[in-house]
């Protein structure tokens, strides 16, 4: 039976991140987009609310990012950037249990495209600030505000803009936070939680197959579209081996303790597995991906084309690029031309210095106890483009989430959701960093 939630039983952030999620801000890649606008408006406003100077920039027409600068009591401190972004992967509706753009709130969930990817987390960042300055106090040190456009796309409109052309905007920062960190998973009955110290590099290729274009009756041996399915089985198909690094290896050593096994006798791949649900996150860290995500080829039932095409995400760990690419050419062969659209660098930073200390000792206050791990993400984010000014990133989007919700699913998943309360403790917890920090 599904249960309805009001609006006066809702807290503020569900409320906002129910508005984002209603502005539909879908960014399709390829410099195909809803745009921003809308969402970076309201932003915008919520902010001068709070008694704030945002600033908008629109690297294109439609696609707007905002910052806003919070002045701390501590200005020889050096400043904390507090990201997320404002567009979201598209969604099918006809897959959905409710309308992907309805901001439905339901069995105790805030439901649709975004509520974890990352309009909660734009939602805890307004109300965690809300909660600081409502109270006429102010934060320890600078706090740079920043709503990008375009992170589902590489962050080229968005982060990747500002930090080219308004470098100044992040000027004394050295830190940053953002998404898929400070999240909780369940392991051997102990919940435990996950800070993103490192994220995987991105490298995005599309596979070129040439042939002779013919009838579709003919006997034809250099067909485009078998030469491409070809290489695209192999590529698929390839299996990376394991390579751990720092956060990699401290990772596995604590998933270890907890699960209660012997690291030199069971694998790496078999700790992750372990983990159940979150392996989607931690396998994924531990190697190297290929994953073909779209094919193009022909235009009629009966003519071969001449050209196929394909794209294939990769992420590889940290440094590592150069020689997957290099691999790939050999997997794929001379006839397949690769052609690389978008490439971004991996990061990986000790799980170690104040900045940690203060997000663990954060949720420690809200769920003592429990322990905090580093993790690799296997995605990407906005700190990729920080990092080129010096800033430090680190995943922390605080959510105590229950043990049966499949978590890592709810990324660019279908009936994307995320709990009420969590979006409560989030508040909490990251209310309590920002202001102390």
């Amino acid at each position: 039976m599904l249960t309805e939630t009001s609006d006066d039983q809702l807290d503020a952030t569900a409320r906002i991140a129910r508005d984002l999620i209603r502005f539909d801000t879908t960014n399709y890649g390829g410099g195909k987009s809803n745009g921003e606008a809308d969402a970076a408006e309201y932003v915008s406003a919520y902010l001068t609310g709070l008694g704030l100077s945002p600033e908008m920039f629109e690297s294109e027409p439609g696609r707007v990012s905002v910052i806003a600068r919070v002045e701390g009591s501590d200005r020889s401190k050096p400043a904390l950037v507090v990201h997320g972004h404002t567009d979201v992967v598209p969604a099918q509706p006809d897959n959905w249990s409710v309308d992907p753009f309805g901001g439905v709130v339901k069995d105790g969930m805030l439901w649709g495209r975004g509520a974890v990817d990352m309009k909660n987390m734009d939602a805890m960042m307004l109300t965690a600030l809300e909660d600081i300055l409502g109270a006429g106090k102010q934060p320890s040190r600078d706090l740079v505000i920043a709503f990008f456009a375009d992170e589902e796309a590489g962050g080229v409109l968005g982060s990747g803009y500002l930090v080219r052309d308004h470098p100044e905007l992040f000027a004394g920062a050295t830190e940053a936070i953002s998404e898929v960190g400070g999240y909780s998973v369940t392991l051997n009955g102990t919940r435990a939680y996950l800070l993103q110290t490192g994220e995987k590099a991105l490298v995005w290729v599309k596979l070129i197959a040439r042939g002779t274009a013919s009838h579709g009756s003919h006997v034809m041996r250099n067909n485009a579209v078998t030469k491409l399915a070809e290489a695209v089985a192999i590529v698929g198909r390839r299996e990376w081996p394991v390579r751990l690094t720092d956060t990699t290896t401290e990772l596995l050593g604590e998933l270890a303790r907890i699960l209660e096994v012997d690291p030199q006798k069971v694998g790496p791949d078999e700790i992750a597995l372990a983990t159940g649900t979150t392996s989607r996150f931690i396998q994924a860290s531990l190697r190297t991906t290929t994953n073909p995500t779209a094919l193009t080829a022909g235009y009629k039932h009966n003519v071969i084309p001449d050209t196929a095409e394909a794209l294939i995400d990769i992420r590889t760990l940290p440094g590592e690029e150069d020689a997957v690419l290099a691999e790939l050419a050999e997997l794929v062969g001379p006839d397949i031309e690769i052609v690389v659209l978008h490439r971004d660098i991996g990061l990986e930073t000790a799980f170690s210095g104040p900045l940690v200390e203060a997000m663990t000792a954060a949720l420690g206050t809200h769920d003592p106890g429990a322990p905090v791990l580093p993790y690799m993400l296997s995605g990407g984010t906005d700190n990729k483009a920080l990092s080129l000014l010096g800033i430090k990133g680190y995943g922390f989007a605080p959510l105590k989430l229950p043990p049966e919700l499949d978590f890592p699913a709810m990324f660019h998943g279908v009936d994307e959701r995320v709990p009420l309360d969590a979006l409560v403790f989030g508040r909490r917890v990251l209310g309590d960093l920002l202001l102390d920090y």
